[in-house]
């Protein structure tokens, strides 16, 4: 590779990253305009790097193109919400129904840790990702690599919305309580007690969204 051509993926990373972190921490509301103009001089690139960013970033579902319209952050229909949780419920119930009688846990405490430090700095996105990252360690005890794949994949569309909740929630809720829902889960989980992992998480996740 060139050094043109490193420069160039370099500020493709830079614009994916910066617009990742927007979207994944609810700064950009799910439907909202991706304006290049405003863009580019924001990022202080070129508009090159960015449609590339932009290309990958909507692969990911985390961007639409709309024709003669241009780009804007992704958007769920009520019916793409429900059959997402619909997939991510079973692909949680059969991890579930997967996981060894002893579990190595440490995946899940360092996620919980993480959780209580990005709460404490207020930091959306580290709490979001935190978040994010705690389910797949829950998904990933059952020991099925594709199925993890699989359900990130489902979380992170989901984040999409679950961002904009997490920041309205923010305004009229302790942030702690976000912690604490995930120690009880841990606490189940430690217990081995299914009925109640299940009914944990089926109480994480926010299901009520901005359409």
């Amino acid at each position: 590779m060139s050094g043109e051509e490193l420069e160039t993926y370099s500020l493709v990373e830079l614009a994916m990253d910066r617009l990742r972190r927007d979207i994944l921490s609810g700064r950009t509301d799910p439907g909202e305009r991706l304006v290049e103009e405003q863009l580019t001089r924001r990022l202080g690139i070129s508009r090159a790097p960015l449609r590339e960013a932009m290309r990958l970033l909507a692969q990911q579902g985390l961007v639409e193109h709309i024709p003669r319209r241009g780009a804007r952050v992704a958007t769920l229909s009520d019916d793409d919400v429900r059959e997402l949780y619909e997939v991510r419920d079973v692909l949680e119930r059969y991890a579930v129904g997967s996981m060894p009688a002893s579990p190595d846990l440490t995946g899940l405490r360092a996620a919980i840790e993480v959780m209580r430090k990005a709460t404490e700095a207020d930091d959306r996105l580290e709490l979001a990702n935190a978040h994010r990252r705690f389910h797949v360690e829950v998904v990933a005890l059952g020991g099925n690599r594709q199925l993890v794949g699989l359900y990130e994949s489902i979380l992170v569309r989901i984040q999409l919305y679950m961002a904009v909740n997490m920041r309205r929630e923010a305004e009229i809720d302790r942030a702690e309580n976000g912690v604490h829902r995930h120690e009880r889960l841990l606490a189940a989980i430690e217990q081995g007690d299914t009925n109640r992992i299940m009914s944990e998480l089926n109480g994480h996740g926010a299901r009520t969204y901005l359409t």
